[in-house]
């Protein structure tokens, strides 16, 4: 795994505190706010005032920087890369025209690669953890990926794997410097002896003045970064036009599923309407049966009741007779 210069502390010399916080800077994002509380509860408990305070102090990190984070942590063999690439990419732009342009231009296509392949690790990383990988959170997670790059060592207070926002490219004048020495280091190389003729033929060609030069390198070294970070763009957006293409191909397989269904719903709630209004009709014809039945039955047992007083009677006035006779 190539080293790095980026301001990291090593695990021998990390006290438990440093682990803790590297702990809290790994959990989803979702769970920081909690977990820092309680660890800043927990070293306030154990009398540990003063680091708790920094505990307590720490910001919970952006979308992006906290994914970029995750690429440290969960990535290292590829973040390890692009740090290496741009240590590279310094060192070749630092020697100037006594560097070969096929290098700088090799360091240039492989940082673009890995920062490619940094991003798409980026995009499943967000989503599985419940985040949207949208275009624009990629490109600032590309950007701070390229400054980490570019610096080949973070900024003063800030530490790999812990950052809470995103980080911006170097300024161009720093990279100035880089042609303000090549260009020493020509003119010391220029022969001594320079005859009088020549020195005259120089005096009167117009030499563009050092701050010209200077100007130029920052100009190539933006359209430089600028080249490069379109082509990373690019890539983006062809691979988040396919996703949609085929997200969309997905919707409207569903979609012409969906609508079958529901056809095929509506049919059968067609068809449970149509045996709902015979299963009631059919109620309502028996239910009238069964109240002409009833009132029919009404009527026998009134008939029966009359019948068996009749009878009653009839048998009294029998039985009259016979006690006569």
């Amino acid at each position: 795994m190539p080293k790095t210069n980026l301001k990291v502390i090593s695990g021998k010399a990390k006290s438990n505190v440093e682990d803790d916080i590297d702990a809290l800077f790994r959990l989803p994002l979702s769970d920081f706010i909690g977990a820092r509380k309680t660890l800043g509860a927990k070293l306030k408990k154990e009398g540990r005032g003063e680091e708790a305070a920094r505990v307590n102090a720490l910001g919970k990190p952006s979308v992006s920087a906290w994914t970029v984070n995750q690429l440290y942590w969960q990535h290292r063999d590829s973040f390890d890369q692009l740090i290496a690439t741009g240590q590279r990419l310094r060192q070749t732009q630092t020697k100037g025209r006594t560097g070969k342009p096929v290098d700088l231009r090799a360091a240039f296509d492989e940082r673009r690669e890995l920062l490619a392949h940094l991003s798409d690790l980026a995009a499943a990383l967000m989503s599985d953890a419940g985040h949207n990988p949208a275009l624009d959170t990629l490109r600032r997670i590309a950007t701070t990926l390229e400054a980490m790059s570019a610096y080949a060592s973070l900024p003063e207070g800030v530490s790999a794997g812990r950052l809470t926002k995103d980080i911006d490219p170097p300024g161009f004048d720093s990279l100035a410097g880089f042609a303000m020495s090549a260009v020493t280091t020509r003119r010391s190389e220029e022969p001594a002896r320079v005859s009088q003729a020549n020195k005259s033929s120089r005096a009167q060609t117009k030499t563009p003045p050092r701050v010209a030069v200077v100007d130029a390198g920052r100009l190539k070294q933006e359209r430089q970064a600028k080249l490069a970070a379109a082509k990373l763009w690019l890539q983006q957006a062809k691979r988040s036009l396919a996703a949609a293409h085929s997200r969309a191909k997905s919707l409207e397989t569903a979609q012409r599923k969906a609508e079958a269904e529901t056809k095929e719903s509506e049919k059968h709630r067609r068809e449970a309407e149509r045996r709902y209004k015979e299963a009631s009709a059919a109620v309502e014809a028996s239910a009238r049966r069964s109240q002409k039945i009833t009132a029919e039955l009404e009527q026998a047992r009134e008939a029966l009741h009359e019948a068996t007083r009749s009878a009653e009677e009839a048998s009294a006035e029998l039985e009259e007779l016979f006690r006569d006779s």
